[in-house]
């Protein structure tokens, strides 16, 4: 559980300094070039990736459970994914009405993905991975909205277009986890 727990201190902290430490970051940034700065954060991350992957699997191992989801979660979950994939593809594709509108839909699709799982798992492990995801996803939300609120910062108009290349891709890739990635990826059906 110690390898989970140092991957998710090393991950979420990295992405947390615009949360505790905006001036340091912007200082470093300054200091060090965005291209350094990036692949230095890049590093960082991936780091804490796989940590939090290492320390899953290892926990994995060793299962404590905490409450019993009822099934139907499980399949509740699917839908809550479709959403997720929709709102990560939002912060993505230009001039869409979601983005436009939210903000932060990245922060939205960590928080709509964390709470399904949260909802239909119950071990120790996964409320310890999708609990901090959430956590941090509503904190950094709140800031990173405030922070918008205070520097008057406006996003492009959304497009039909965008929103229907949004809404394609975000379905495409769900379907694709639905039915093949998360089976090959983590072992588990998320349809079953």
């Amino acid at each position: 559980m110690w390898v989970l727990i140092l991957g998710l201190v090393v991950f979420l902290g990295l992405h947390s300094l615009r949360i505790f430490a905006d001036d340091w970051r912007s200082r470093q940034l300054a200091r060090l070039g965005v291209k350094r700065w990036k692949g230095l954060y890049a590093l960082v991350a991936l780091i804490g990736l796989v940590l939090i992957c290492w320390g899953f699997v290892l926990a994995r191992q060793h299962p404590l459970p905490l409450y019993s989801p009822a099934p139907f979660w499980r399949h509740l979950n699917a839908l809550f994914m479709l959403v997720a994939f929709v709102l990560f593809f939002a912060a993505r594709v230009p001039r869409n009405h979601i983005k436009a509108k939210l903000g932060h839909p990245q922060l939205l699709a960590v928080k709509v993905w964390a709470v399904g799982h949260l909802l239909a798992t119950g071990m120790l492990r996964d409320v310890l991975l999708f609990g901090s995801f959430l956590l941090w996803a509503v904190v950094l939300f709140a800031v990173s909205r405030r922070r918008d609120r205070r520097l008057g910062t406006v996003r492009p108009a959304g497009t039909l277009k965008g929103d229907a290349l949004t809404v394609l891709v975000g379905v495409v890739v769900w379907l694709a986890f639905a039915f093949w990635l998360h089976q090959w990826l983590f072992g588990v059906n998320p349809l079953t």
